[in-house]
């Protein structure tokens, strides 16, 4: 049998033996089970388990997609086990797992396997890393999990290929006219030009055009949620600073329910190579970055629900209460962290959304890079996130014409970024200049652009089909109107003194007394004006716009949560 590449290469960590002592202290969080030759023990899009450990027997674990393809993966013998990142997230498994001869085996649902985590620190090091070695062999496959198919240039073909690669969910793409198989199913199902993408999903189920929280239910990413739960925290957004929270809050024992609206490590993890970040001397992507905190928090316990955008949050009502985006659900909580960062800026400019995702991008993935390969594209912004962006892009593409309005860089990004955007030779710095005119057509996309040389008093026409938007972002609190809590004049939210001393004044002017905080209880540094309510990251006022401050800050919140669910329960 030949083990995939990465199996390969780092077989005893990707397909490690537990000894038989240790599977003799696994067995207090496990039960035993048996099946027959051939028996199916668990089936792609439909099974879920924790973690299934072979006692005697072989399980022949194989990739498998909605279309009927299968391939061999491994065969998991005795002291071996089956599993990898779908069992910490209670979702559907992305294999099928057969029995070769009778076999007996160890099952773990996905809280004992959690419990297993925590409580055998060596082993549970072995066992997620083995889930990790074995998610990213099944991302490189690409053998397994949805299939996509759509002609080119459809903007929501790239949509949900960029949240699956951000949520690290292995998927395949294929033109619907690439096979017989794909030809075929494009026959039966016959999509009209509002149809596309058509999506398989790993149970042989088809859909049309799904959106993302379609996606997110079938593939379990979204999680049925319960309202009448009250959560200990309920962190809104999952970017460094909330993932920060969710792991530290869910170690010391409270229950944790993180929402995030697109992809866990939010805007960070749109970097390429984050070089500043502590105990990284040669740096490390924010993908990879946030890929790491997700395990963590999954390891721990943490309920994770993606997309799940907030659409209100409630005060007047104790416990908190989180309203959904586009539902009349309300979760509700005795805290709540908000870290929800901030929305990428939009030019404007009168056709952009025409073109969005279909040559105009927020961020650059390898998706958006392999659009690039050996073609000149458009980078707008100034900051360390366009200078990241910038050099990555690099590598990919001819040349990358960077745009900024101000005369240099100096001072808005960091010294290491200018001075390798220098020495990059396919890196054109154009100051002074700025995009006026975008134009194309639905079947090409993106073909021209116009941009303005304020210096020269001049206007160039270039025919690029690519263009990259790092142009700022503004604080994401609209949400939060109805529930009052203090922001600064730019919409970033008050904490501490600061937060108090704005309520209060406002409260001054209006003459309304009724939510008056009271100058007479603590509050702490990361609080807002709303008692329960903490701000965290990019999108609380004065807070530095770096990865390692928003974990610290992610991590100092938990201990004032802990002081105010004291103070809560004194009162209770």
């Amino acid at each position: 049998m030949t083990l995939p590449d990465t199996f390969q290469s780092r077989t005893a960590q990707a397909l490690p033996t537990i000894a038989p002592a240790e599977l003799k202290r696994m067995e207090r969080f496990g039960v035993r089970a048996a099946f027959d030759d051939g028996a199916m023990l668990f089936e792609a899009g439909r099974s879920k388990f924790g973690l299934m450990v072979v006692v005697h027997g072989r399980i022949r674990i194989s990739r498998y997609d909605g279309l009927g393809n299968s391939s061999l993966v491994t065969e998991h013998g005795a002291g071996e086990f089956a599993g990898e990142m779908s069992q910490l997230s209670d979702a559907p498994t992305l294999v099928n797992g057969h029995a070769v001869g009778r076999v007996e085996v160890l099952v773990l649902t996905t809280v004992a396997l959690r419990a297993l985590l925590v409580a055998e620190a060596e082993l549970g090091e072995r066992i997620v890393r083995a889930f990790i070695l074995r998610r990213v062999e099944l991302m490189e496959s690409a053998a397994c999990g949805p299939v996509l198919l759509s002609p080119n240039n459809n903007s929501q073909m790239h949509a949900l290929r960029g949240w699956l690669a951000s949520n690290g969910q292995p998927h395949k793409v294929l033109d619907p006219q690439a096979t017989e198989q794909a030809r075929a199913l494009c026959a039966r199902h016959n999509p009209q030009a509002n149809d596309w993408p058509l999506v398989v999903f790993p149970d042989g189920s088809v859909q049309k055009n799904p959106t993302i929280v379609e996606l997110g239910r079938r593939l379990g990413t979204l999680p049925a949620l319960d309202s009448d739960q009250v959560w200990d925290v309920i962190v809104v957004g999952a970017g460094p600073a909330g993932l920060a929270t969710a792991v530290y809050a869910a170690s010391e024992g409270l229950s944790v329910l993180a929402l995030e609206t697109r992809a866990y490590g939010g805007q960070a993890a749109a970097s390429a190579r984050i070089e500043n970040y502590l105990g990284f001397p040669t740096g490390i992507s924010g993908r990879a970055l946030a890929g790491r905190a997700y395990v963590q928090s999954k390891k721990f316990g943490v309920e994770m629900a993606i997309p799940a955008p907030a659409g209100r949050l409630l005060c007047d009502v104790r416990p908190l209460e989180v309203e959904m985006c586009g539902s009349l659900q309300r979760l509700r909580a005795r805290s709540v962290v908000v870290a929800c960062g901030a929305r990428y800026r939009r030019p404007a400019l009168a056709n952009l959304s025409r073109f969005e995702g279909k040559g105009v991008y927020y961020w650059a993935s390898p998706l958006e890079a392999g659009l690039c390969a050996d073609a000149e594209v458009i980078l707008v912004g100034g900051g360390n996130s366009a200078g990241q962006a910038a050099v990555y892009l690099s590598a990919h593409a001819a040349r990358v014409h960077m745009l900024i309005r101000r005369d240099s860089l100096v001072d808005t990004m960091s010294t290491y970024l200018i001075e390798r955007i220098a020495a990059t030779p396919n890196i054109v710095l154009h100051t002074q200049s700025e995009i006026v005119e975008l134009d194309g057509n639905d079947d090409e996309g993106l073909t021209r652009v116009k941009v303005r040389d304020r210096q020269q008093d001049a206007e160039h026409d270039y025919a690029i089909n690519r263009v990259f938007l790092f142009i700022g972002a503004d604080p994401n609190t609209g949400w939060l109107d109805d529930c009052g809590v203090a922001v600064d004049d730019n919409g970033f939210i008050l904490t501490g003194h600061d937060a108090l001393a704005r309520h209060d004044h406002n409260n001054d002017q209006s003459g309304d007394r009724s939510h008056e905080r009271g100058r007479d209880r603590p509050v702490a540094s990361l609080e807002t004006s709303v008692p329960g309510v903490f701000a965290i990251g990019d999108v609380r006022a004065d807070s530095t716009k770096r990865v390692a401050a928003a974990v610290g800050e992610g991590a100092a919140v938990v201990s004032q949560i802990h002081g105010f669910l004291a103070r809560l329960q004194e009162k209770s």
